[in-house]
């Protein structure tokens, strides 16, 4: 069988239950798919399915109305393992949003938060609600960088998503609509190989409200995707992707696999891929890799 689904739910929630894989399998069988064996990539977390005889989007059709309590991913088995990881940062790699914290020093997190909300949903254009949001700090110490980087937290899974892959051979890059000072702190933490992202500029010691063009937009992800990926000798098809926000969409959608992970409500309606239950070692499971290979 050539397909593949993949169950995930939430680590250590013991959630994946017996019921919830008979479901999945039944909704498969129903629409004329062969079913093979149930394969646990970890108990009563993650598991996959392999199936055939129905093609992907078919079964994509049936799963989204199956109501199943875990997320539910199909592929081609064969092509599942990926090269690449290229990955978002704010509410992606870290949990919040680094732009909106370092606003909370200079006392306009919840102005600045409003407009990265309606921005990361697709609502304003990228780059003038980046330079809208970064004039409010003008002025700011650029030692409240540092005081910022304090207050970030790692996503559930980031470290082990990032070290699994590089054991495997993978190369991972960080590309992120932020800011530098950020994305160089996670790149050093987690150990990715790479990192590009937005420049701050700054004088005499403080923030001048401006950012250095041009914009790391959603098209430069795109860009970045397509430059690691002939860089590596590869083809985007052998990369994944993921990300929340608008601005990571069109990356998404050109990945070999584009994983849309806890994302904006805009962006769920047009990923075919979407996480909402799993961590960020979902993109593991996805790949096929079993819990016990994941890399300390």
């Amino acid at each position: 069988m050539d397909l593949v689904l993949t169950l995930i739910t939430a680590p250590n929630s013991r959630a994946l239950s017996a019921d919830i894989v008979e479901q999945a399998k039944s909704v498969l069988r129903g629409s004329g798919a062969q079913i093979g064996d149930t394969d646990w990539l970890a108990v009563e977390e993650a598991c996959d399915i392999p199936f055939g005889g129905i093609t992907l989007v078919d079964a994509d059709a049936v799963l989204a109305g199956a109501g199943l309590n875990a997320d539910a991913v199909t592929q081609i088995a064969a092509t599942r393992r990926k090269k690449l990881l290229i990955a978002d940062m704010d509410s992606t790699m870290v949990t919040g949003e680094t732009l909106d914290e370092l606003a909370a020093f200079a006392g306009v997190k919840d102005h600045v938060a409003a407009i990265t909300a309606r921005a990361m949903n697709g609502e304003l254009d990228f780059e003038a609600a980046l330079d809208e949001r970064v004039g409010l700090l003008a002025g700011m110490s650029a030692d409240m960088l540092h005081e910022a980087w304090k207050t970030v937290e790692y996503t559930g899974g980031a470290q082990g998503l990032v070290a699994t892959m590089k054991a495997g051979g993978a190369f991972c890059a960080l590309v992120s609509g932020g800011f530098d000072f950020f994305t160089s702190a996670v790149r050093r933490e987690l150990g990715f190989d790479f990192d590009q992202a937005n420049v701050l500029i700054t004088y005499d010691g403080k923030l001048t409200g401006k950012v250095q063009k041009p914009v790391l937009d959603r098209q430069a992800k795109v860009d970045a995707l397509e430059k690691l990926a002939a860089q590596q000798g590869i083809t985007v098809a052998d990369a994944i992707a993921v990300g929340d926000g608008a601005n990571d969409l069109q990356m998404i959608e050109l990945a070999g696999t584009g994983v849309a992970f806890h994302a904006k409500p805009s962006v769920q309606e047009k990923a075919r891929i979407c996480i909402n239950h799993g961590d960020l070692t979902a993109l593991l499971f996805l790949q096929g890799y079993r819990r016990d290979q994941f890399a300390k």
